[in-house]
């Protein structure tokens, strides 16, 4: 990436005036190269009220900068990180930035989304235009007013200064430049002068968060508005047959109850008494006799693997010959089960059906597909919705899916009352969307003592290519290579799940590589450098991830973490993985107590390109990887005749702190553009683990939870 290089853009692309009465610069600009081409910004900035741009800038008069962030912010850091790469071009003190949430543009604009860990790696060269843009604007101005030619000018924190010495605060010049052309031609900096990126910053919503200031969508309140909670079936399949609403209707402050569907709301002046309202309805709900169970998906899944007509995905020399030459074959099945989302915020949303707008503020990693289905929920205009992003409490993939805001814009346009949709936490568990079950069964050929043969086999619950990617690695590393894929349709709803595609599929294949290196008598590390050697980047176009990018990855992994050097008493495993753009490794540090494993310590190399902001990215890692480890370790969802069988955290265990290892996090230093950090540091932790506690107890596991099958745990290991 040459950072330093001349950008051209199109001037469609910003809006710049004078800013109402206060005076200074408002540029606006089309953040990603998926806008649409005919987007024509509006001029009147009176009838802008900061909704009708992707995002801006807005310089003060008195040189102080507030920066509108685009997209949803459910705790990945984008809120921070995104205005920090404006401010590094615009050069501005941090200290002198403020940030604002900003709104849906459904009409011109696209990529407003929280998800696939995307948001910097989509936004880097076009947030890097912005601040750059607004900077030569600056600079143009003074340049003007001291009568000088503006190559001779340069600027720095928020001061530009000419070749005689002179100095004018950008504050000084925001007038002028709002009537000055917006230069097509800019120069960006190289990473050698950063003076923000890579400098780490605090969340800029950090001090709201811990004094309890509204910011998510469960402090939204609005005039007039009601609670609604929503009676759903019990169990996926069930239908409603009929509800006696007679002792809800008894209980003080419930105001109206409406039926949409299957379901029933009931509308109230408080949270408590909606949900209190709930609980007494009366509703009587369908029977069936082909209401699923775990026992069945168990069945339809190993029927899928036994199956001889799978989607083949990719395959590469002649996987039958390998194994009919083979020294040895391995061969595994590794089982996972369904999983909650279980954010911290449950799902929430405010809707306001009026016949002017449909009126829409909650916490939604969607916002543009969202708004669109409500328009045609409700047969509107998609112009007269009008979406406000608040910040989330967690999305991990479930506020992907608007299921939640269609049901408050139902209700407001049945009762015309403004309304807010409130989960509670078993609604949350009990209503889907969850990760699909998935069986992997991987196979292995070895020929004097090298693997000559890899065949992965993926059997889902609903959707086929869900957890695997056929281009990812061993994909290259093995001449002869085949993956196939089925799956089984149920009526339980699934979904994306926090790294989806890879949060299993990197444990069974990371576990599976272990094995082959004690088949083969190598060194785990050693095993996955060597198969490494065999891809030559750039030579197949399919393969997505980097040979060399992920060989420096392990080895600053394996260096850092001390691989092979422990004492006695310490049990190490190790996994790398590359997803959402990114190249991870992983060694897990554990020791034994009567036993039972305790998880000491993970180290941890990334390659994310240019890291933007260190604090948020080691948080990002971190609550990555314990979130990876909590949930291979405990996490585990039934269904019985239809139904959930785990509806609170009194029966779904989570990990807990006294669970929780010291993870440390080490970047590889590039200059290369920055990719994702949500994602990518979950899907080796369970790996890494399972690798762990076979080299200390000789166990391999094939299940998750692990807490399920490790041999003489103690009793305080159950839920």
């Amino acid at each position: 990436m040459k950072t330093n290089d001349k950008i051209t853009f199109s001037r469609r692309n910003f809006i710049r005036t004078s800013a109402l009465a206060s005076g200074g610069l408002l540029i606006g600009f089309n953040f990603f190269n998926s806008c649409k081409e005919a987007t024509v910004p509006p001029v009147d900035i009176s009838k802008l009220d900061f909704k009708d741009f992707n995002a801006f800038i807005k310089i003060a008069e008195n040189g102080y900068v507030t920066i509108f962030s685009p997209n949803p912010e459910i705790g990945q850091g984008v809120k921070t990180s995104m205005p920090m790469i404006i401010a590094e071009e615009l050069d501005v003190p941090w200290d002198h930035v403020s940030v604002e949430q900003g709104a849906l543009d459904t009409k011109n604009f696209q990529r407003q989304v929280a998800g696939g860990s995307q948001s910097i790696r989509f936004g880097w060269d076009a947030l890097r235009q912005t601040g750059a843009t607004a900077k030569q604007m600056l600079v143009n101005a003074a340049a003007a007013k001291w009568g000088v030619d503006a190559s001779t000018c340069t600027a720095s924190n928020g001061i530009i200064k000419n070749s005689n010495g002179e100095k004018l605060g950008y504050g000084d010049v925001v007038n002028e430049a709002a009537q000055l052309e917006v230069p097509e031609n800019v120069t960006l900096k190289s990473p050698k002068d950063y003076k923000i990126i890579g400098k780490g910053a605090i969340n800029v919503d950090i001090d709201k968060i811990i004094t309890g200031k509204p910011l998510f969508g469960s402090d939204y309140v609005a005039e007039g508005m009601l609670i609604a909670s929503v009676s759903r079936p019990p169990a996926f399949g069930q239908k409603l047959i009929s509800f006696d609403e007679t002792e809800a209707k008894s209980i003080n402050g419930v105001k109206r109850i409406v039926q949409f569907g299957d379901k029933v709301a009931v509308l109230a002046t408080n949270t408590w008494a909606a949900m209190k309202g709930k609980k007494a309805l009366n509703v009587n709900w369908s029977s069936s006799n082909d209401l699923e169970s775990s026992s069945q998906h168990n069945e339809e899944l190993d029927a899928i693997l036994n199956s001889k007509n799978l989607d083949l995905r990719r395959e590469d020399g002649n996987i039958d010959k390998a194994f009919a030459e083979a020294d040895q074959i391995l061969e595994r099945t590794y089982q996972s089960p369904f999983l909650p989302h279980n954010c911290m915020e449950p799902m929430n949303f405010y809707a306001n059906v009026s016949e002017d707008k449909v009126h829409l503020v909650g916490p939604i990693q969607t916002p543009a597909g969202t708004a669109r289905r409500v328009a045609d929920l409700i047969n509107r205009n998609p112009e007269e919705v009008h979406l406000e992003m608040t910040r989330m409490g967690g999305g991990f993939g479930r506020r992907l899916y608007g299921d939640f805001v269609l049901e408050a814009a139902e209700i407001s346009n049945i009762t015309k009352k403004p309304v807010k949709v409130v989960y509670s936490r078993e609604d949350d568990m009990g209503a889907g969307i969850y990760r699909p079950a998935i069986k992997y069964r991987i196979k292995a050929s070895i020929k004097s003592g090298e693997v000559t043969g890899y065949h992965l086999k993926e059997a889902a619950i609903n959707s086929n290519m869900y957890g695997l990617i056929p281009n990812f690695f061993p994909a290259g590393a093995i001449a002869n290579y085949k993956v196939e894929t089925g799956n089984f349709q149920s009526k339980i709803t699934t979904g994306a799940w926090r790294a989806p595609y890879t949060n299993f599929l990197a444990f069974a294949e990371q576990s599976f590589f272990d094995e082959i290196a004690d088949a083969i008598n190598k060194d785990p590390v050693q095993l996955r450098l060597d198969l490494l050697k065999n891809v030559k980047d750039g030579e197949d176009k399919s393969i997505e991830y980097s040979a060399k990018r992920m060989t420096d990855t392990i080895k600053l992994a394996a260096k850092k973490g001390n691989w092979g050097k422990t004492n006695g008493n310490t049990y190490q495993g190790f996994a790398a993985y590359y997803s959402h753009n990114t190249h991870v490794a992983e060694v897990v540090d554990i020791t034994l107590n009567n036993g039972r494993p305790i998880i000491e310590k993970v180290t941890v190399a990334v390659d994310c390109g240019i890291v933007i902001n260190p604090t948020g990215a080691k948080n990002q890692i971190e609550g990555g990887v314990i979130d990876g480890i909590g949930h291979a370790m405990y996490g585990d969802f039934s269904f019985k005749n239809g139904k959930p069988q785990d509806l609170n955290f009194g029966s779904y265990r989570l990990i807990s702190m006294k669970d929780t290892p010291i993870v440390e996090t080490h970047f590889v230093e590039n200059d290369l553009s920055p990719t994702g950090l949500g994602e990518p540091g979950l899907p080796p932790a369970g790996g890494a683990l399972a690798n762990a506690i076979k080299a200390a107890t000789g166990q391999i596991l094939l299940k998750q939870p692990f807490i399920k099958s490790i041999k003489n745990r103690k009793t305080d290991l159950s839920v």
